[in-house]
């Protein structure tokens, strides 16, 4: 499926504060609960994503007693089912219907793109997960921060890292037919040949792709392929990749999700040696990680991953915001401004914001090695402070189209 991001994003270019209402003055401490709203995805092809998503915002809560900065605290779930409809009515229920606050979420690009234009008008501050490119970039809402990272903004490292220390030459990229496949393809590609390397094969495949084994045959001898695949796409990609012979011939190498921990549990041995990059892994070795990751397993017998610490890392910033501004979430700007002016330490280290409200942070190369029986992404590489910009400037970056099938234009492509 190929979702334009065209079709959902209108109206917020250049959206700044100055119209936003003014703060609320009345509130007073103890007026009711902070309703949090969470739009995940919890059935369908993201579904294992989306339940990691809540387990990690339900535990977050937990672990405080539902109160942040002195204040109860209600979560309010909305199954998305990673289709943006859905997402879209969810998200005018949670606001309309449920009064929140604030919002957590969605998790796919598509989604987060179907409603960045009510979420905008309606002045809702927005913690995002979702990696969708152009809501931080050409199309910014100063109601959105995302505590994850563009889709392309892992994938940066990894290009640079595959020329430059596992001199790879030739790659091939597969990633999901949507906005956070394409982003995330575009973005290796870009650093990956300005580095000297080529793109010789893109192939997309549609999200809920049942079998892979017409899109394996075609892949072409390389030094490696490129998983920039979501939810469980790239564990049964995998497979069948092994099951062609093809592991044995080239190198796999993958992007943030494509052996995010929810899919490393349900692997063996085909996952070892794999390469990855994240802007988090179970493994880091940090004040609040060395807390997190092992209450995490211990309450659900396997390691967090992208989509539990994105909730969690939401979670944190929020509360930091709320301490900031003495839990009045009434005062909407207030509390808008406090989330993208903080730096926080969280489980995926020390984030802060740009001025377009995505998160600057540390982002690692991953290998997947065994560790105490299971296999974990263990981490070989720190890249400090990685922007979604990279090392381009900005204003030229900004001129650019946003990373699509088609751009940057593929100029090494072998028949």
């Amino acid at each position: 499926m190929t979702i334009s991001r065209r079709q959902f994003v209108s109206g917020v270019a250049g959206a700044g504060f100055a119209s936003l209402a003014a703060p609320n003055l009345a509130f007073a401490q103890g007026a009711g609960p902070i309703r949090i709203g969470l739009l995940a995805a919890k059935t369908g092809p993201l579904a294992s994503g989306g339940i990691d998503m809540e387990l990690a915002l339900t535990m977050f809560l937990k672990e405080r007693d539902s109160t942040l900065a002195g204040r109860k605290v209600e979560l309010i779930s909305a199954d998305t089912a990673g289709v943006p409809a859905t997402a879209r009515t969810k998200a005018q229920e949670l606001v309309e219907k449920n009064n929140v606050h604030c919002i957590i979420g969605p998790l796919a690009a598509f989604e987060a793109l179907a409603i960045a234009d009510y979420l905008t008008e309606k002045e809702i501050p927005t913690l995002g997960v979702a990696a969708a490119e152009d809501m931080t970039q050409r199309h910014p809402s100063p109601w959105f921060a995302r505590v994850s990272s563009t889709s392309s903004q892992c994938a940066y490292p990894l290009a640079e890292y595959s020329v430059k220390e596992l001199k790879y030459k030739k790659i091939v990229t597969i990633g999901d037919d949507f906005a956070y496949g394409h982003e995330m393809c575009g973005g290796f590609q870009r650093v990956f040949e300005d580095n000297g390397g080529k793109i010789i094969q893109k192939i997309f495949t549609p999200l809920a792709t049942p079998d892979y084994g017409s899109y394996v045959a075609q892949v072409k001898s390389a030094d490696a392929i490129f998983l920039a695949t979501a939810g469980s796409n790239g564990f049964r990609f995998l497979r069948q990749f092994i099951e062609y012979g093809l592991k044995d011939k080239m190198a796999v190498i993958g992007g943030m999700t494509a052996l995010d921990e929810s899919v490393l549990r349900n692997m063996g041995d085909e996952a070892l040696g794999i390469v990855t990059t994240s802007w988090y892994s179970a493994e880091l070795d940090n004040p609040a990680n060395k807390i997190f990751a092992p209450a995490f397993r211990k309450q659900f017998k396997y390691d967090p991953g992208y989509y539990a610490a994105s909730t969690y890392v939401s979670g944190e910033v929020l509360e930091a915001a709320l301490k900031a501004t003495k839990a009045n979430v009434e005062d909407k700007k207030g509390l808008m401004t406090a989330i993208r002016g903080s730096t926080v330490n969280t489980v995926r280290g020390t984030i802060k914001f740009d001025e377009f409200g995505d998160a600057i942070g540390d982002v690692y190369i991953r290998k997947v090695t065994r560790s105490d029986g299971r296999l974990v992404n263990s981490v070989i590489k720190d890249y400090p402070n990685v922007s979604q910009f990279w090392t381009y400037d900005k204003a030229e970056f900004l001129k650019n189209p946003v990373y699509s099938r088609d751009f940057p234009p593929a100029k090494n492509l072998e028949p």
